[in-house]
């Protein structure tokens, strides 16, 4: 039998963070493939996921631009828009810059009901610069820089809150083997992993609190099977854990109430990420359900078009949210264009749910040889 105060205690202790428009899949390809990329082969969208991918990229220039309905279900002007380019510089190193733009759409404020409205439009973004290297023939790593501003004030509503600035910065790391023989197919193994934005915590007014950014530990693996010239399979799972404390009941009166919140906000960005490793109440079976998992696959056809599924699951004690994504990518000359779709499998409905999210890229340049579509 479930102890429903337990559960409310739990649910209590989902950890939330500033900033969450991070975490969101910005492209359609990942977000086919249940919102993974870690390990997954290089596409111009690697940035936010490994940098350390664009080592590995079979074109010397790529770019990227792609646009996520938010909230589709409900209003029409909250979206995510992301604009990505990288360069290979030479056989061993690499750079990328992108910019991350999330709209919360457009408020009407008034002070009275007659008067005329006041127009807000909260917004938040990101820009970003990344440096890859390739340390061997199949190894590489990447350090990203990122700047952040959340500009969510009301003005009318809080005259002191003003826009929202921090930094944050990745360390990602990228395998990818050379081409094993098998007897009926040839395969190739990748794995990644990425630390991402490690920065300080971030307030909106000068009196207020200070609220952790989404410092997050990626990890995944994958395999390709390369049946024959033509059709590729690649298989992937991707890990992931918020590097942020978790929240709890400090002073033991069996509520986390706000002595508690003041005690979690006293928590410096750097020691949150050490204690967020083995600080949750209920022990390593709790720091398990802080991870998330994803499980996802993509079929190829002739490097011009593939098809896309994916799983992504958390603990419903962690958040609940868990869905089925479905993809495909079409490729022309040099563009390609993707589609993702995503259903909801939880009782708590995304805000993605019924969204069809759109990328197009386009890939120029020298051509190497150790990258696929």
């Amino acid at each position: 039998m479930i102890n429903a105060k337990a559960l409310a205690q739990e649910q209590d202790r989902v950890i939330t963070t500033a900033v969450p428009f991070l975490l969101v899949a910005a492209d359609a390809r990942a977000a086919g493939m249940g919102d993974q990329g870690v390990a997954t082969p290089v596409d111009a969208f690697s940035q936010q996921w490994n940098p350390a991918k664009y080592v590995f990229a079979p074109n010397e220039h790529g770019f990227g631009v792609t646009y996520t309905p938010y909230l589709s279900e409900l209003v029409n002007d909250i979206f995510l828009g992301n604009i990505t380019y990288y360069n290979r510089i030479d056989e061993r190193s690499a750079f990328a810059a992108s910019f991350k733009y999330f709209s919360l759409g457009n408020i009407e404020a008034r002070e009275f009901p007659d008067d005329l409205p006041l127009i807000l439009s909260p917004n938040e973004f990101t820009f970003d610069l990344s440096y890859s290297l390739r340390l061997s023939e199949n190894f590489s790593m990447a350090v990203a820089g990122r700047y952040l501003r959340s500009d969510l004030k009301l003005a009318p509503v809080d005259p002191d809150a003003t826009a929202a600035g921090s930094f944050g910065v990745d360390v990602a790391a990228f395998y990818q083997s050379n081409l094993i023989f098998f007897d009926s197919f040839d395969g190739q193994w990748r794995a990644g992993a990425n630390i991402s934005n490690i920065g300080p915590k971030i307030k909106y007014d000068e009196g207020g609190q200070e609220n952790f950014i989404p410092t997050n530990f990626k990890l995944g693996g994958g395999f390709d099977f390369i049946l024959d010239a033509s059709n590729r399979i690649g298989t992937y799972v991707e890990f992931n854990k918020l590097l942020v404390p978790t929240p709890q009941d400090f002073n033991n009166d069996g509520q986390i109430d706000a002595e508690d919140n003041r005690e979690y906000n006293d928590i410096g960005a750097i020691e949150g990420i050490f204690k967020s490793f083995g600080d949750a109440p209920d022990g390593f079976s709790e720091e398990l359900k802080e991870v998330t998992w994803a499980l996802g696959a993509e079929y190829v056809y002739e490097d011009a078009f593939a098809l896309r599924a994916g799983y992504f699951n958390e603990s419903e004690e962690k958040g609940s949210r868990r869905f089925l994504s479905f993809g495909a990518g079409f490729k022309y000359t040099m563009v390609n264009i993707d589609v993702s779709y995503l259903f909801s499998t939880s009782d708590v409905v995304s805000p993605l749910e019924g969204t069809l999210r759109f990328g197009l890229t386009f890939n120029f340049g020298d051509q190497y040889d150790n990258g696929y579509f």
